[in-house]
């Protein structure tokens, strides 16, 4: 059997959505075709990295398939007794929206006039709990398989820090996940930290400065892309999340397309500047989700995405199993400019 190929993945955000990135990393590790040299990851997709990264110290790839089950069961278990809830409505017709859930529209309009710092005093975070309990970050710091970069973004300078290796802590896990209409900053050494989308969704950087990898597969959650002119207030604010939360990416992307149309002309050495090959996985039919379902973490709507990230994954490496070490699959220019 031929060695596997290494690649650096790169995993973005979004809540609940995350799920899907579960699946891709599913298959990934089942496939016996790749190895993983690297991850970088916000939000959910830092929560995706720990996790598979204490998962994998224990018990290598099966370890980290069942250690990511474990937690977004766990997340599942947690969410049960969250009052944010489906109507009884779109439990019938099968949507997972929470647009119509009195209690989502409630807090929609309180976290519009009062902070975190006002309805929540205590900071009372279910998820941290969760994070705790499913990631041993002992483990984290030993995994030798495996190297980390998590993202968040400090809030007095407005820059992004990049967590890697025994940096990488419950702190700084959280901090790359803090949203903050719901939760208070949080605080590293005395500098407070918000969601790592911000500044980097995720950041690409720490791949080629810190890795001899040049594959690097994105797996994208947020659409680039949408043709329609948003109507309703709900729409505008989750469009402008979108943009926002997509931005640094593609100066990243447009970056790489610049370097490597410079290397291929000749311009910088090759032997100087890495030759990156991006890939990126992602699945239409994340698009039509609504931004409210990124709080729904009910284990049916979970599996579903999984579901969908193993398929997309397992269809992507089908097709392009033999690109990877030798060029991009994605046309940078064309997907991105």
């Amino acid at each position: 059997m031929a060695e596997p190929k290494k690649i650096n993945l790169a995993l973005q955000g979004g809540g609940a959505h995350g799920a899907f990135t579960w699946g891709v990393l599913d298959w990934f590790l089942q496939d016996s075709r790749l190895s993983i040299d690297a991850i970088t990851g916000t939000s959910a997709g830092a929560m995706n990295a720990v996790v598979l990264a204490s998962g994998m110290e224990a018990g290598g790839e099966e370890g980290a398939r069942a250690s990511l089950e474990a937690f977004w069961r766990e997340v599942s278990e947690e969410a049960r007794f969250s009052p944010i809830q489906r109507t009884p409505l779109d439990v019938l017709l099968g949507n997972w929206s929470l647009d119509h859930s009195p209690s989502y529209l409630f807090f929609d309009v309180v976290s519009r006039f009062a902070s975190p710092y006002e309805f929540n005093p205590l900071n009372v975070n279910p998820l941290r709990d969760v994070v705790e309990k499913m990631v041993d970050f002992d483990k984290v710091h030993c995994c030798s398989g495996v190297r980390l970069f998590i993202a968040a973004t400090n809030v007095f300078s407005g820059k992004i820090r990049v967590f890697s290796e025994k940096e990488v802590t419950l702190d700084a896990v959280m901090a790359s996940a803090c949203l903050p209409q719901l939760y208070q900053a949080v605080e590293i050494d005395g500098e407070p930290y918000w969601d790592g989308g911000y500044m980097g969704n995720p950041p690409l950087y720490p791949l080629f400065y810190e890795t001899a990898t040049p594959d690097v597969v994105l797996v994208q959650i947020n659409p680039l892309e949408r043709r329609q002119v948003p109507r309703t207030a709900r729409e505008i604010v989750n469009r402008l999340n979108e943009i926002t939360f997509n931005s640094t990416l593609l100066r990243e992307l447009r970056a790489i397309d610049f370097v490597t149309r410079l290397i291929e002309e000749g311009k910088l050495s090759s032997e100087e500047y890495m030759k990156v090959h991006m890939h990126r996985i992602f699945a239409r039919e994340l698009k039509p989700l609504q931004a409210s379902s990124k709080l729904n973490a009910e284990w049916a709507f979970l599996i579903e995405l999984r579901d969908l990230g193993r398929q997309t994954a397992k269809e992507w490496l089908d097709n392009h199993y033999d690109d990877i070490g030798e060029r991009s699959s994605v046309d940078l220019r064309d997907e991105f400019a």
